[in-house]
């Protein structure tokens, strides 16, 4: 079986409609793009609400960051794919 990975893209005019970019990583953050699907699951709720406690909704970036380890996303978005 398989494990499909969240896509990784680099530049922001490179995300397809249907998905969100994230950035990902306690540290050093790493972009990805996921289906915007993940936003009404339960388990990516959660995910969010611990972002939004750690980094609020200002962001100077400009994007959506979400301070969890890289593994720990990947096996979340594997789970949510299934």
């Amino acid at each position: 079986m398989a494990i499909r990975m969240p896509r990784i893209i680099k530049k922001s005019g490179d995300v397809p409609k249907g998905y969100l970019a994230v950035c990902v990583g306690e540290e050093q953050k790493k972009r990805f793009v996921i289906p915007i699907s993940f936003l009404s699951q339960p388990l990516f709720q959660d995910l969010l609400s611990q972002a939004e406690d750690e980094f609020g909704f200002d962001h100077p970036m400009g994007g959506l960051s979400i301070p969890c380890r890289e593994d720990i996303f990947i096996d979340l978005t594997s789970h949510l794919r299934n």
